[in-house]
C-alpha cells in the first residue's frame, strides 16, 4: 500500500482509473455483441493497461495482479488466438466487479480486499490461446509480432519488447544467424560499420551518413557534407546505388516528400510500424540499430520505397505540431464541487437583488435606474447561466452502467435483450444525475424483467426473439425528459384492476370506474406487484414506490403509456437544476406562497358556484377530465378556515406525480425565480414546506411542497 505516496498523484490516479473503469463496463457488454471489433478489444486492453500501470506506481499488488490477468486475457483476444464468448465474458466481468470493489476502497484509502485465487486462475487460462499450435517464434518473427499489433493500435509486451531488442542489436541470441544469411549483398566494410555502431553507445556523423549513402545511393539526403570516409563506405556498395538511381532527378527537384514516402523511408529503416517518432529519426541510438534489420529487406522493396528527400527537414516539421497543441492539455481545471456549490449560492443571493431592484426600477421614473437595473439584469442571467452549467454533467454518467445491468439481468431470466440509448449526452444537474440513478435502475430492471417476454414466447406472438430496451434523454426548455420504453407484453388494466381490489386499495365499485391510465399508475402504489412468485429480481412490490417518491422530491412528474402486447413507456420530467427555481407567486389573503413551475399545468378563473361533489370531495371538470379542488388557504393561512368563499376565484392545476388536483387561490402575481433557503429549526419538517424564499418587494415567501401538502393535509 503507498497511500502516503503524493496525494496529488493519487487523486490523479483516482480521476483517471475511474473514468476508465466506468467507460470499462459499457465497452465489454459492446464487446459481447461485436466480437471482432479490434478497436474495442485494444481499448480494454488498453484501458486495464493503464489502470495497472497507475496501481503499480502506488505499489497496490493486489490491484495490479487483477488488471495484469486480465490485460494477458485481452492480449490474447486481440491477437486471434481465442475468441470472444459469453462465458469469457461472465469471467472478465466479475474481475471487473472486483478491479472497481478495489478502486473503491483505494478512494476511501481501506486495505485492498485482493481478488480470489480462483479467479485469476480462471483469467490466468483464458489467457492462454485456444489452439495448442506452439507459441515459441524465432528471433526475426517474433519481432515482427508487436509491429502487427501495432498497427491495431495497442501496446506489446515487456518480452516482445525484449525480443525486438535482441533482434535489432548485434549481440542478441539469434540475430547473428539472420544477419549474415540475409547480408550477402551488402558491402562488408558496411556491416562492419553496422556491427561496430551497435556494439558502441553512439555513432559518428560520417558513419551516419555512410549509412543513408548504403541505404539509398550517395547524395540523396542534404545533410552535413558527407566524409571521404563516407563516400568510400558509399562506393563500396554498388548494389545498393543502383536501386534508387532511377529517382535522382525527381528527387533532387524537390525538397520535400510526401507523408506517404515518409512513412516507407521510416518502414525500410526499423520495420514496419516499428520507427520511432519524427523528432528520435536523427538520434544516434536508433540510427545505430537501423542496419540490423535491413539487409533482411528485399532488394526491389527499396527499390520502390526509395524516393529519399533530406530526413531532418520532416522530422523537424513533424514534431513541431506536437510542441505547439502541448499547452491545450492544460485546458481543464479540476475544483471542488462543494467551491461550485458556494459560488452557485451567492449566485442565488445576486439573482435575488436582482429581483429586488427591478421591483424598485418598476417604481421609479428615472431613465438611468431603468437601463442599469436592465444592464443588471442581462449580466445576471447570463452569470447565472455559466455557472449552472459548470454544475452540469452529461447523463452519460447515469446510463453508462445500464448495459452490464441489462446484460447481466437478461442472463439470469434467460431472456434476450437488447438495451439502446439516446441523448447521453443531455447535461443537467449533478446533484440530480447522482439523485436520478437509483429510479432510472428500478424501472430498467422492470421494464426487462415485467416487460420483455420470454424469447418463446415473444415467437409465439410473431416477435423478434431479442426484445428491446430503449433508455432517451432530451432538454425541453428548462426541463430533462426521460424515457424508459420497451417492446414487450405491455400492461393488462383488467389484470391491475384485479390485483387493486385483492391488495384492498381499492373497492370493485371504484376499480371498476378507474381508467386505463389510473390502472397504469396502480404500478406506484406501496406493495403492489403483479409477480405472482417472489424472486430476487421483484414480486415483493418494493421499488416502483421509492421510484414515484424519489421524483417527487425532485419535483418531477412520471407518466406511463401502455398498449397491451405492444409494450410500455415510461415517461419521467425533471427540472435542469433544482438550485434555483422558477415558480409561480400566488397570495394566500395577505401571505405570499411559492408554487415551483414545474408543477404548474394550467391556470383559469372558476365559478366556484359550479363545482360538483364525487365521492364526498369538491371536484371541477375541465374538458371532460374531472380533478379534485382544494382551498389550500383553509390549510395555510390561520382563521382562514371558518371565512365565506367567494363566488369567484383562480385556479391552478398542479401536478403531482401521475395525479392532477387544483388549488383555489386569491391572488396570482406572476412567475419569479427564487432560490430556495432552508426552514430554520423551529420550521423544519413543517407539512408541505420545502423551504423559504425572499420576493422581489421584499417579504419571505414559502416555497409549496406539493406532494407533502397533499399527504399531509388532503
Amino acid at each position: 500500500m503507498a497511500f502516503d505516496a503524493d496525494e496529488e498523484i493519487l487523486q490523479d490516479f483516482v480521476v483517471e482509473a475511474g473514468e476508465i473503469l466506468e467507460k470499462l463496463s459499457e465497452q465489454l457488454v459492446d464487446l459481447e455483441q461485436n466480437p471482432d471489433d479490434s478497436d474495442l478489444l485494444n481499448a480494454i486492453f488498453r484501458g486495464f493497461h493503464t489502470v495497472k500501470g497507475g496501481a503499480g506506481f502506488l505499489q497496490l499488488e493486489a490491484l495490479v495482479n487483477c488488471c495484469h490477468s486480465a490485460e494477458n486475457v485481452f492480449d490474447t483476444l486481440r491477437n486471434h488466438k481465442r475468441k470472444v464468448d459469453s462465458e469469457l465474458m461472465d469471467v472478465v466481468l466479475e474481475a471487473l466487479d472486483h478491479v472497481n470493489a478495489m478502486f473503491d476502497q483505494v478512494r476511501n484509502r481501506e486495505e485492498l480486499t485482493p481478488a480470489p485465487d480462483s479467479l485469476i486462475a480462471s483469467l490466468d487460462a483464458l489467457a492462454e490461446p485456444a489452439s495448442e499450435t506452439p507459441v515459441a517464434q524465432p528471433a526475426a518473427p517474433a519481432s515482427a509480432e508487436p509491429v502487427a499489433d501495432g498497427d491495431d493500435g495497442g501496446d506489446i509486451t515487456d518480452d516482445e519488447f525484449e525480443q525486438l531488442l535482441d533482434a535489432l542489436h548485434d549481440g542478441a541470441p539469434g540475430a547473428g544467424p539472420a544477419q549474415t544469411e540475409s547480408s550477402s549483398e551488402p558491402a562488408p566494410t558496411d556491416a562492419d560499420q553496422g556491427a561496430e555502431a551497435g556494439a558502441g553507445d553512439d555513432i559518428t556523423d560520417d558513419e551516419f551518413e555512410a549509412l543513408l549513402d548504403q541505404l539509398h545511393g550517395k547524395g540523396q539526403f542534404a545533410g552535413a557534407p558527407a566524409s571521404d570516409d563516407a563516400a568510400g563506405s558509399s562506393a563500396s556498395a554498388p548494389e545498393s546505388a543502383p536501386a534508387s538511381a532511377g529517382q535522382p532527378a525527381q528527387a533532387g527537384g524537390d525538397d520535400l516528400i510526401t507523408d506517404d514516402e515518409f512513412e516507407k523511408l521510416l518502414d525500410e529503416l526499423h520495420g514496419k510500424g516499428g520507427g520511432p517518432t519524427g523528432a528520435d529519426t536523427a538520434k544516434a541510438e536508433p540510427a545505430a540499430s537501423a542496419p540490423a534489420p535491413e539487409p533482411r529487406q528485399p532488394e526491389p522493396k527499396k527499390a520502390e520505397s526509395a524516393k529519399p528527400a533530406p530526413e531532418p527537414k520532416p522530422a523537424a516539421k513533424s514534431a513541431a505540431p506536437a510542441r505547439d497543441a502541448a499547452p491545450a492539455a492544460e485546458t481543464t481545471v479540476r475544483v471542488d464541487t462543494k467551491r461550485l456549490d458556494d459560488i452557485m449560492n451567492m449566485v442565488g443571493e445576486l439573482v435575488l437583488v436582482r429581483n429586488r431592484l427591478q421591483r424598485l426600477g418598476a417604481d421609479s421614473e428615472d431613465e438611468h435606474m431603468h437601463k442599469a437595473v436592465s444592464n443588471l439584469d442581462v449580466v445576471t442571467t447570463d452569470l447565472q447561466a455559466a455557472v449552472m452549467q459548470t454544475r452540469m454533467q452529461p447523463i452519460k454518467k447515469v446510463f453508462g452502467r445500464f448495459p452490464r445491468v441489462v446484460r447481466d439481468l437478461a442472463r439470469s431470466l434467460k431472456k434476450e435483450v437488447n438495451l439502446v440509448m439516446h441523448g447521453e449526452e443531455t447535461d443537467l444537474d449533478k446533484n440530480l444525475v447522482e439523485a436520478l440513478s437509483d429510479p432510472l435502475v428500478h424501472l430498467v430492471r422492470n421494464s426487462v424483467d415485467h416487460g420483455i417476454e420470454a424469447p418463446e414466447v415473444r415467437e409465439k406472438a410473431g416477435k423478434p426473439r431479442q426484445g428491446t430496451v430503449t433508455l432517451s434523454a432530451e432538454q425541453e426548455g428548462d426541463h430533462i425528459l426521460l424515457a424508459i420504453e420497451d417492446d414487450g407484453a405491455g400492461m393488462d388494466p383488467e389484470v391491475l384492476r384485479r390485483k387493486a381490489v385483492e391488495k384492498g386499495i381499492y373497492e370493485q365499485d371504484a376499480a371498476d370506474r378507474l381508467t386505463d391510465n389510473e390502472c397504469f399508475n396502480l404500478i406506484f402504489a406501496a406493495g403492489f406487484s403483479t409477480k405472482e412468485q417472489i424472486s430476487d429480481v421483484s414480486g415483493r412490490g418494493v421499488g416502483m414506490d421509492v421510484v414515484k417518491t424519489k421524483i417527487g422530491q425532485l419535483n418531477g412528474q412520471i407518466s406511463i403509456v401502455s398498449e397491451l402486447g405492444k409494450g410500455s413507456r415510461i415517461i419521467i420530467k425533471v427540472p435542469l437544476t433544482l438550485a434555483i427555481m422558477p415558480t409561480l407567486m400566488i397570495m394566500l389573503g395577505e401571505q405570499s406562497f411559492a408554487l415551483p413551475l414545474v408543477n404548474v399545468v394550467e391556470i383559469f378563473h372558476l365559478d366556484l358556484t359550479k363545482t360538483n361533489i364525487v365521492d364526498g370531495r369538491e371536484c371541477i371538470v375541465v374538458r371532460d377530465k374531472v380533478f379534485p379542488l382544494f382551498h389550500i388557504k383553509r390549510w395555510l393561512v390561520k382563521g382562514a378556515a371558518g371565512n365565506a368563499e367567494p363566488d369567484n376565484a383562480h385556479v391552478v392545476i398542479v401536478a403531482m406525480g401521475t395525479k392532477q388536483v387544483g388549488f383555489v387561490v386569491d391572488q396570482l402575481v406572476g412567475q419569479e425565480e427564487v432560490v430556495i433557503k432552508p426552514l430554520g429549526r423551529a420550521l423544519q419538517g413543517t407539512p408541505g414546506m420545502a423551504g423559504a424564499t425572499i420576493t422581489g418587494d421584499g417579504r419571505i415567501a414559502l416555497i409549496i411542497d406539493v406532494p407533502s401538502l397533499l399527504q399531509h393535509y388532503s
